[in-house]
């Protein structure tokens, strides 16, 4: 009976403490949409929740990979200046393929400005998955991530790349982080970005019932899993996240902090969680997370096998 009373003392504690951290959440947000900026981010998450319905359809044909696309230009002077720079100044970065995977109901669409203006900027493979519509119901972040994987074993082989970069919004970031830390990814992506992403979960996944959902809830096993000390990781972690989030809750829930992992850091103050991945701000970071080079960064995995340390400074958009 004891311990029956202490287990309900003990939960009942955890609620009010998370229900204060909710209400400065909420009480935060609402300052940010109270800002000029703020308005502007309420109207742009309107504004891309309109034409994504339209794209919507569209994404959900699967796109096929064009690995010649990388190849097409052997002469720069027909180039517009931004692609000839990008090709002059960082042929890796061009030929390295870039994998977009989307969040939860969603599919390809959702990254059709931002793979537009990676091409339009000159990287040569940019890719975007789509999977199960669903993984709401059905899925697993563990099963999805293993399909992830061999999807850029795939794209590995038929481009003949070593390595990709990875972007994922909200639940995709989840995946491939999974893949990264637990299923030894981290010897195929150079960079995750992750937009929007609950890497300690969010409130918001006890609204859906699924097996799915009680993955994503805070203090799930499956986040205590990637919580855990791991091995090194030679994986470059950039996080993006945003005050005014409106599905991951409480926002901060969206930063990343691993004592085994590189973690670079951006926080957007007035942008929604639909449409992080076309704001500006977030293409401008992921276009300098993937043409940073390694040693640019001192890379803390040497020959020796040391493990990942935490960046001491973290960047932050308002």
């Amino acid at each position: 009976m004891t311990r029956l009373t202490d287990a309900v003392l003990d939960r009942a504690g955890w609620g009010v403490h998370t229900a204060r951290d909710v209400a400065e959440e909420v009480k935060v947000a609402l300052r940010a949409m109270a800002t000029p900026g703020g308005m502007r981010g309420v109207a742009m998450e309107a504004a891309w929740l309109t034409a994504h319905a339209v794209l919507y359809p569209w994404g959900a044909i699967t796109e096929q990979l064009r690995p010649e696309s990388q190849f097409r230009h052997y002469r720069t002077d027909g180039l517009p200046p931004r692609q000839r720079g990008l090709m002059v100044s960082a042929m890796d970065a061009v030929g390295t393929p870039i994998v977009l995977v989307h969040g939860i109901g969603d599919n390809r669409s959702a990254f059709a400005v931002l793979s537009g203006a990676l091409r339009r900027r000159g990287f040569g493979v940019v890719h975007a998955i789509n999977y199960s519509v669903l993984t709401a119901l059905t899925g697993d972040v563990r099963r999805s991530a293993a399909l992830l994987g061999a999807h850029i074993e795939r794209i590995c082989e038929q481009t003949g790349a070593d390595q990709v970069h990875v972007v994922g919004h909200s639940l995709g970031g989840l995946i491939a982080r999974y893949y990264v830390q637990r299923l030894h990814g981290d010897s195929r992506v150079r960079t995750l970005v992750t937009l929007g992403t609950p890497h300690k979960g969010t409130l918001a996944a006890y609204l859906l019932p699924t097996p799915l959902t009680k993955q994503l809830r805070p203090g799930s096993e499956l986040l205590q899993e990637l919580a855990e000390p791991g091995r090194p990781c030679r994986t470059r972690f950039v996080v993006v996240w945003s005050e005014m989030d409106q599905i991951i809750v409480p926002q901060r829930n969206a930063r990343l902090e691993h004592s085994s992992l590189l973690v670079e850091e951006h926080q957007i103050r007035d942008s929604g969680h639909l449409s992080l991945p076309v704001d500006t701000r977030t293409l401008h970071v992921v276009v300098t997370a993937i043409t940073r080079s390694d040693d640019s960064l001192g890379h803390p995995i040497a020959a020796g096998g040391e493990a990942c340390r935490p960046p001491e400074v973290t960047d932050g958009h308002s």
